[in-house]
């Protein structure tokens, strides 16, 4: 059985809250962690909800300062950002990282952000399946020195050719977050790797059965799609509960008790 691999997410929420704009404790943070032997590194992704640092552009950063850790999105809005431009800017960043960038994935619940880019919140599914879509196509494409042309239902264009290609022709692993029924089943038929927040084992349990269920569909083996699971953590067995229950209050401005049924 492989062990589990542990990573740490940037302290940008902390960065935010505190209103330090430096991003030179983050990238000590990062290094300090690679060296404590710490699997992965991940940024998040608000840009107008809780607003904090661009995830792409730190884990950039992070990933010319590391040369071991994992480098990844917990979790990237797609749906915010012009596919190509997403599709572009990734490929950069997987080659700073020199490969090792996940590029984790979620369909987005904070309408607010939609409305502020005006993009149709209730085409937000779509727009990132297609989204998607597109990356997977124009890193192909850049692999072979093709041009690239794509018609959708949101995005068209034709003849795009995307240089620097990611460091594999598929592109960097893409992990979908979400413990939904819905989200579970997307991440088994499409997905690479699968990260939800559930707030305990057996709800984790059972939305891993719709992973399962989604990749036969799709007639997929379900060791193909990678499981994973988002935890915050305090260690301190003194005034752990209370902290966090502070923390939630402050970033997510819901309560303690509101946020542990929606995530461990």
């Amino acid at each position: 059985m492989e062990r589990v691999k542990i990573g740490l997410v940037l302290p940008t929420r902390e960065a935010a809250m505190a209103g330090r704009p430096d991003v030179s404790p983050l990238l000590e943070f990062a290094e300090r962690a690679e060296e404590a032997g710490f699997a992965s590194l991940w940024a998040g992704d608000a840009p107008f909800a809780r607003p904090r640092f661009e995830p792409l552009s730190l884990l950039a950063a992070v990933a010319a300062r590391t040369r071991r850790v994992t480098v990844g999105t917990a979790i990237l809005l797609p749906v915010l950002r012009h596919p190509l431009l997403l599709a572009h800017t990734v490929a950069t960043v997987d080659r700073i990282a020199q490969g090792r960038l996940v590029l984790g994935v979620g369909a987005g619940w904070v309408q607010q952000e939609f409305d502020a880019l005006s993009v149709p919140f209730d085409q937000r599914v779509g727009r990132l399946l297609e989204t998607i879509e597109i990356c997977r196509r124009v890193w192909k494409g850049g692999e072979g020195d093709e041009s690239v042309s794509f018609h959708g239902k949101y995005i068209s264009f034709d003849d795009v050719h995307l240089f620097p290609p990611p460091t594999r022709p598929e592109g960097p692993p893409i992990w979908l977050g979400g413990a939904a029924v819905a989200a579970a089943m997307r991440a088994g038929r499409r997905f690479d790797g699968w990260i939800p927040t559930s707030p305990d084992p057996e709800a984790f349990a059972e939305s891993r059965k719709y992973v399962q269920r989604g990749a036969e569909e799709a007639e997929r083996d379900v060791s193909e799609v990678t499981p994973a699971v988002y935890l915050s953590v305090n260690l301190d067995p003194v005034n752990g509960e209370q902290e966090a229950s502070e923390y939630a209050e402050a970033y997510y401005g819901l309560p303690f008790d509101v946020m542990r049924r929606a995530q461990a």
